[in-house]
């Protein structure tokens, strides 16, 4: 099985502190994710500096887009991001135009299944429709109540869906080692490295956790 990869959350409002926050960490992650405040407050040039940046690197737009799926997708893969999420909460024609939008930049969707009650048919369902990525996201608010992504984890791993899973929710180095063993194919790691003293020490940490799981 392919190592898995991990993904940065990107969450600065700020354009230049995101931009050095990335040049810290690329030499460990693999995805350098614009998450949802960062790209509603930076648009599609951090897509294009980052990108330039990093083109070694997958570009992740966390746009949660709920509708117009297409429409508001393509901008941002045209733009070099290589996978945009669409909230599984959205319409199946919403999903299937994030999709559309992808495969005609030979890019990826991701399926983000926050706030979703019955999560395995949603993702059934989506990748059935030819969804790259399922997301399994548990949120800032939901992590502050307690909760945890490793049940949902379990529950859309046992479904032997062909599409990679990505786990998102306070993931640490005390989790990150049983996320990949639970079948999770790209892990999302935000608070762990950029709340870290030095996050150049955490996200290389992170990476031998990774490699080694």
């Amino acid at each position: 099985m392919a190592k898995a990869l991990i993904q940065m959350a990107l969450d600065s409002l700020d354009f230049d502190v995101t931009m050095g926050l990335a040049e810290q960490v690329a030499p460990y992650v693999d995805i350098l994710e614009i998450g949802t405040p960062c790209i509603k407050a930076n648009g599609v040039e951090l897509v294009k500096a980052l990108n330039a940046a990093h083109p070694n690197k997958l570009i992740l737009v966390d746009l949660k887009t709920m509708d117009a799926g297409e429409y508001e997708a393509t901008p941002f893969y045209e733009a070099g991001g290589d996978i945009a999420t669409v909230l599984g909460a959205a319409d199946m024609a919403t999903i299937g135009g994030v999709i559309k939008a992808a495969n005609a930049s030979n890019a990826e969707a991701q399926v983000d299944l926050i706030g979703v009650n019955d999560k395995a048919g949603v993702a059934a369902a989506a990748a059935k429709m030819g969804a790259h990525i399922i997301g399994v996201h548990t949120g800032l608010d939901a992590q502050a109540a307690g909760q945890t992504p490793f049940a949902d984890l379990n529950t859309i791993a046992g479904l032997g869906l062909d599409v990679r899973i990505s786990v998102a929710g306070g993931i640490n180095k005390d989790t990150i080692q049983s996320t990949v063993q639970a079948g999770a194919t790209i892990v999302v790691v935000g608070a762990a490295i950029y709340g870290a003293d030095s996050p150049a020490d955490s996200a290389k940490e992170l990476r031998a956790l990774v490699d080694a799981a």
